[in-house]
């Protein structure tokens, strides 16, 4: 009977903890769905910044490249305002100030959001392709519809004086498979 006893009570306990694992990620989802909107509806978070984070346990890890250092200490204000957030590791890179990124930046941004098949892109408030440029080093990152949009954004991000195009441009179908 006492070692019933004692199988039943190692029995709740693990239960109990999982059920906290459970609540504990269900917070966590919330926390990031939060931060999500947060970056987004920063004012000067632009195309030409990319960020993303993790959750886990209620502190938050940002990651990502923003073109000015006070877009890294206003995201990562914004992050720490969050209900339930414990802690920030704000692990954004700055950008080098450097006007032929600069002008690299807009010739592929044109490029990309003029170009017909990504208009739809263009006209949301938030254009999910963002181009990441670190001295001449191109990397397109965000969320197209599918790997034509995806292939193609890689093509017209070509030819400017780049010295490397990255795509790390996800489609929806592997957003949601996550």
């Amino acid at each position: 009977m006492k070692a019933m006893a004692v199988a039943l009570a190692a029995g709740l306990l693990l239960t109990a903890q999982a059920a906290q694992a459970a609540a504990q990620d269900r917070f966590d989802a919330k926390i990031a769905t939060e931060m999500s909107r947060q970056i987004n509806q920063y004012p000067q978070f632009t195309i030409f910044d990319y960020v993303s984070g993790s959750v886990d346990n209620g502190v938050v890890t940002l990651t990502g490249k923003v073109t000015m250092p006070f877009k890294k200490s206003d995201i990562g204000r914004r992050a720490a305002d969050i209900s339930g957030v414990r802690e920030v590791v704000n692990n954004i890179d700055v950008l080098p100030v450097s006007s032929q990124d600069e002008e690299l930046r807009l010739r592929i941004a044109r490029a990309i959001y003029c170009h017909s098949a990504f208009w739809r892109y263009g006209a949301r408030a938030n254009p999910p392709i963002h181009i990441i440029v670190d001295r001449g080093h191109v990397t397109l990152a965000g969320v197209v519809n599918n790997n034509v949009d995806r292939m193609l954004a890689r093509s017209l991000a070509i030819g400017f004086g780049e010295f490397s195009v990255t795509n790390d441009l996800r489609t929806d179908a592997e957003i949601r498979s996550e």
